[in-house]
């Protein structure tokens, strides 16, 4: 075997042991309230792109009731060193601010705070749109998602997640 090919043959090698390690980061529709922990759209996601031949850890770090002001106070211990992506809640913590005399303007500010803090690591940002979802994909509370709300979640997001895994750019 000429000397040139082994590198290329290492590196093919490799390339399907490489693994993204990325941290979905959020309230309650990220924890998977009213559903179980496998139903909720990070444990769906994870699964779909493995389907698809990607080596990933989606790790769930939703908390029911968070924050904007909260997920501040737990951003750099909840997002471990070696994450590639994190994909963000951005709904849940400002309906829950409004639950708890946050205003918007602070909200906002938190959130800026977060995104710095995340970019600041080097790591890639996905947005996540649970509130934008249609009303037929929520539970009666219109806020949290239902299990095939979860999966649809999973589905519109893999996109913008094989984006981050496979470009060197943010997709933001």
């Amino acid at each position: 075997m000429p000397r040139l090919l082994i590198p290329i043959y290492l590196l093919v090698a490799l390339a399907g042991q490489l693994s993204a390690q990325i941290v979905a980061f959020g309230a309650s529709n990220v924890a998977g309230a009213g559903v179980e922990l496998q139903q909720a759209w990070p444990a769906q996601l994870e699964k779909m792109l493995k389907a698809q031949g990607y080596n990933v850890r989606i790790i769930n770090a939703g908390v029911n009731g968070d924050t904007t002001a909260d997920m501040l106070k737990r951003v750099d211990s909840a997002i471990p060193n070696g994450t590639k992506i994190v994909i963000l809640d951005t709904g849940g913590g400002f309906y829950n601010d409004s639950r708890n005399n946050i205003t918007r303007e602070q909200g906002e500010k938190n959130f800026a705070a977060i995104k710095a803090r995340i970019h600041a690591r080097g790591i890639k940002i996905v947005r996540e749109f649970s509130y934008r979802m249609s009303p037929k994909w929520k539970q009666p509370d219109q806020i949290h998602l239902t299990a095939d709300g979860h999966k649809e979640l999973a589905r519109l997001l893999a996109p913008f997640v094989i984006k981050a895994l496979t470009q060197p750019t943010d997709p933001e």
